[in-house]
């Protein structure tokens, strides 16, 4: 099938096979007899180089507990620009590290106005990740096809509007594949609540992902 496909593709475009993907805009990709390991550690060397971070000192969590951010912060404004910057880094750093998602969406809600904190917040995750150089995802060549999904929420967490933030990952095997962290549309009155609205966009996902999966054995 593989063979097929690139046939067509090399009459229709011009193109050149080059063998399984190494790298790929930012993205290290290292193929093996026990499983794929995706990761991004040029790309942390380059951001931390870019935001004078590459001599920092590692920390071992993204956030601190019970990290509380305002828009209302009386703390010095900081360049917006160079905020949105870092902010857009650590987000497409996301993409082989899940786990940092719920800072990262924390400090993506100050883009416009950002101050002081707001700036030490989105450093710490650099002072993190430069800890954690080698980390990555490591997907296995597993028979195990069982979708698991995990939620979870805080309460109130938002200063501003006291929304809470609810947030969901998915694996099948031995690596997440699908991750969410969001802040909730309504404000929730309990904790209850709040885990029930967590509970239920981690339901619909997990349903939407289970029609995926059923089309793809079907085919």
């Amino acid at each position: 099938m593989f063979n097929d496909f690139k046939k067509v593709m090399t009459k229709e475009f011009e193109m050149t096979d080059i063998g399984q993907m190494s790298y790929f805009l930012g993205v290290e990709v290292n193929q093996n007899k026990n499983g794929i390991f995706m990761s991004q550690k040029k790309y942390v060397e380059q951001i931390l180089q870019k935001f004078r971070m590459k001599d920092c000192k590692p920390v071992s969590t993204p956030a601190e507990a019970g990290m509380k951010l305002s828009a209302d912060s009386t703390r010095e404004p900081i360049n917006s620009t160079l905020f949105k910057s870092l902010v857009g880094s650590l987000r497409y750093l996301t993409f082989t590290r899940p786990y940092i998602m719920y800072a990262v969406g924390i400090i993506s809600r100050y883009m416009e106005k950002p101050k002081q904190d707001h700036f030490i917040a989105a450093k710490r995750i650099l002072r993190y990740i430069k800890g954690t150089l080698n980390h990555g995802l490591f997907y296995t060549y597993s028979q195990d096809e069982k979708l698991i999904g995990y939620s979870d929420s805080d309460y109130g967490g938002d200063m501003d509007d006291g929304k809470s933030t609810s947030g969901y990952a998915f694996h099948i095997g031995s690596v997440v594949f699908s991750c969410s962290s969001k802040k909730q549309q309504s404000v929730a009155l309990s904790t209850c609540e709040a885990e029930y609205m967590a509970a239920t966009a981690c339901t619909c996902q997990a349903i939407w992902l289970k029609n995926i999966l059923s089309e793809l054995h079907l085919r």
